[in-house]
């Protein structure tokens, strides 16, 4: 097993970049990108705004930025240790489970936005038939991923015994 101490910093560097542009070519923010990346590959899974920020040769208005927008996505978590002055910004535990039930809401809006629509343009028109399909799969989706997320539970329980 490769422990942190006697890993390539050099490799580690290139693969937290080629993790931020497949990241960004996802759709993520680049700076964004790159800050859950640097995250992502420490043993702790947590870092300061000033230890980002030197690991990614990048301003702390960068980092600001960045970890914010991860925050309202919910990839980060600021916190903060009593006593101390400065932030960390660490993963969720379950972090996949975590991102993923919060987009759970955001198939609820887009689900609902839908449905605005439909009372807004007929159900009997094209674009409100669209909007019916729209809504009939979202909401097709969000009777579906409860099971799904069962099902990785027990997956995950079952692999870490």
């Amino acid at each position: 097993m490769t422990t942190s101490e006697n890993r390539d910093e050099d490799a580690v560097r290139r693969y937290v970049e080629n993790l931020g542009l497949v990241l960004s070519q996802l759709g993520m923010q680049r700076m964004a990108a790159r800050v859950f990346a640097a995250v992502m590959v420490t043993d702790e899974g947590r870092l300061t705004a000033a230890e980002l920020a030197e690991q990614l040769s990048v301003s702390p208005a960068a980092i600001s930025g960045a970890v914010r927008y991860l925050e309202q996505v919910g990839l980060l978590l600021k916190e903060r240790e009593p006593g101390e002055r400065r932030d960390h910004y660490r993963l969720y535990d379950d972090l996949w489970y975590s991102t993923f039930l919060k987009r759970d809401r955001n198939l609820i809006v887009w689900r609902d936005a839908a449905a605005d629509g439909i009372v807004a343009l007929g159900a009997d028109t094209r674009a409100g038939k669209r909007l019916t399909e729209m809504q009939d799969f979202l909401s097709y989706l969000l009777r579906e991923i409860p099971a799904l997320y069962e099902r990785w539970h027990t997956e995950r329980e079952a692999r870490l015994k």
